[in-house]
């Protein structure tokens, strides 16, 4: 039997934005949390690498700005660029302070300060600037998240409920000015579609990559968030801009596996089916150019050779360091026969960020 549930704010999509809304607002307001799944799907999860942020002394806001806008090809708003890096800092710090266990530069010591954490480096920074929980940054961040949004009394997480539709006052045939009131919801649980009602409804439901054949997201990456704002009238943009991560691993069972970039910060090299490197013919930069311009890399050279994939190497790095700063993709590697300790991964590009939208 179809419900009705009331609240200040729907946020619709439970990753690390929606959770991060979710607790800003939740001190003074009703707030309802929409998870097409359980709670422990989606992007956020998938996310390795890290954060980029200056926490570096030897740092700064302006080596990251020009570093962004580099790596934009020209296209990016430098005061949306500047407006998020001024800011990376602060949000970093919010992660922390909401038990996030981000990788330390020593066993066992308890201070907070930005220094006193690892950074890494990855494709297009200048800098060491990556912060990390070990290889699995996207997982730390949405659990410690998700604890907190369970313990707060003013937070309702609804797992296995799809937003099918916005529900618009224009919809509705109501005078005034057009304005969002609320979702059509498919409950998975008893299979009929809900009414969720507020005052406000903010989307945060993440790109739309699934639609391609080679993907770092999960299946829910479809897109619907998109195309539910469209259809209530928003304006989509920039649709046309899709970033493709050059290093999934490639194997008929590794379902969207992505091999995290800090491998190729640490010196991980690219190599073609015959053991040769090629990124130093694409760009100066070589292996740690921006991730544009190494997913093309490897896709002219896949073409040219008629060659399924390419190889990424660390093997060259002692076994312990790799399993200290990989163990995740160690342990994933492991179980489709590649000893990254011992050998290449067989990596290809794959769709893994929708940059457009509402």
């Amino acid at each position: 039997m179809a419900q009705t549930f009331d609240s200040d704010v729907l946020v619709i999509g439970s990753g690390a934005a929606g959770l991060r809304l979710a607790l800003e607002l939740a001190d003074h307001c009703r707030v309802a949390v929409l998870a097409k799944g359980p709670i422990t799907e989606g992007s956020s999860l998938y996310a390795q690498g890290g954060v980029s942020a200056v926490l570096d002394p030897e740092d700064s806001i302006e080596s990251h700005v020009a570093d962004t806008l580099d790596a934009g090809a020209g296209l990016c708003h430098e005061d949306a660029v500047r407006f998020t890096v001024e800011r990376g800092p602060d949000a970093v710090r919010w992660l922390i302070d909401h038990g996030v266990p981000f990788t330390r530069e020593h066993a066992g010591d308890s201070r907070g300060e930005g220094d006193h954490f690892h950074l890494t480096r990855e494709g297009g920074h200048s800098h060491r600037r990556v912060i990390h929980a070990a290889d699995a940054t996207g997982a730390a961040i949405e659990t410690s998240l998700v604890a907190c949004a369970r313990a707060h009394p003013n937070i309702a997480l609804y797992e296995r409920h799809i937003a099918v539709d916005l529900i618009t006052s224009a919809k509705l045939g109501l005078s005034g000015a057009n304005r969002c009131i609320g979702a059509y919801v498919l409950d998975r649980g008893h299979g009929g579609v809900d009414l969720f009602r507020a005052r406000f409804v903010v989307l945060a439901t993440g790109g739309a990559s699934k639609v391609y054949l080679y993907t770092s997201n999960p299946d829910t990456a479809s897109g619907d968030g998109i195309a539910m704002a469209w259809r209530a009238g928003c304006r989509i943009a920039n649709m046309e801009f899709n970033q493709f991560h050059p290093t999934c691993l490639y194997h008929p069972h590794a379902k969207s596996f992505l091999i995290t970039e800090a491998v190729r910060g640490e010196g991980g090299l690219l190599k073609l089916p015959n053991g040769e490197r090629f990124m130093h013919k694409f760009d100066a930069r070589a292996e740690l150019a921006p991730r544009d311009i190494v997913a093309r890399a490897i896709d002219h050279e896949m073409k040219r050779l008629g060659a399924e994939c390419v190889y990424l190497d660390i093997s060259h790095k002692p076994a312990e360091f790799i399993q200290e700063h990989f163990p995740t993709v160690y342990a994933r590697c492991l179980e489709f026969g590649y000893d990254m300790t011992q050998q290449p991964i067989p990596v290809v590009p794959a769709a893994h960020y929708t940059c457009g939208g509402v």
